[in-house]
């Protein structure tokens, strides 16, 4: 029978127990996303562990075990996001993922403008406690294609449920001290009530849909958080 090829990424929990994040994975012609699940189940013990919280993705979208592969897919297996307690063109974007420090100005500057009554800024720091330990650092890994995909459909949302906001949004990832800025989120609106709002949601959302985790090191060990599915 023909073969297929696909590319399978893995991250946050599910990639460090592989110890791999990138696999060229041979299927059978007319494999689904449940194949590829149950060929890295056989692999980790991790995926059946995480069971219904672990999502699948093919090429970028939000898929279903039942959904058919093609030769040259991307699929990854996204644990539970970490929720919880540049250059020219870079800064046009309305969201953006960065291994660099936030600047809350820069992200404001994306949203802001005349008509803009009301601007509210979000900014989530790292602390120094969580879960009853004392955290050292952390650090955020993602799918940053697939982050800034599903982060650009939260302010477009937005922007439907209180029409004339704009948000925009700026997460970091790689390795982060305590007071460092981990999420930028900034609403403007022509009133200060709906930039609070679309604000509110947007973080809210943000926590729950995208591709991002956190390692959380602590004074005695380190863990992946997955408060959100």
């Amino acid at each position: 029978m023909a073969q297929i090829k696909i590319t399978l990424k893995l991250f946050g929990s599910l990639r460090e127990a592989s110890k791999e994040s990138t696999l060229q994975v041979e299927l059978q012609d007319g494999a689904r996303v449940a194949d590829v699940r149950n060929w890295l189940a056989r692999r980790n013990p991790l995926v059946d562990q995480l069971g219904e919280r672990l999502a699948a993705s093919v090429n970028l979208e939000i898929a279903d075990l039942g959904d058919a592969l093609q030769d040259g897919d991307e699929v990854a297996f996204l644990p539970p996001v970490a929720g919880g307690d540049g250059s020219a063109s870079e800064s046009l974007k309305r969201c953006t993922i960065s291994d660099q420090a936030l600047d809350e100005a820069e992200v404001a500057a994306r949203v802001e403008g005349p008509d803009a009554g009301g601007v509210v800024s979000f900014v989530g720091r790292v602390r120094n406690h969580a879960r009853g330990q004392s955290i050292e650092h952390l650090e955020y890994e993602a799918y940053p294609e697939m982050a800034e995909r599903e982060m650009e459909k939260i302010v477009d949302e937005a922007g439907e449920k209180w029409p004339g906001t704009r948000v925009a949004i700026a997460h970091r990832v790689g390795h982060l001290e305590i007071g460092d800025a981990a999420v930028v989120v900034v609403a403007a609106s022509a009133h200060r009530g709906e930039a609070f709002e679309a604000c509110r949601f947007a973080i809210d959302t943000l926590k729950v849909t995208v591709p991002i985790w956190k390692r959380e090191v602590a004074t005695d060990g380190a863990y992946w958080v997955d408060d959100h599915a």
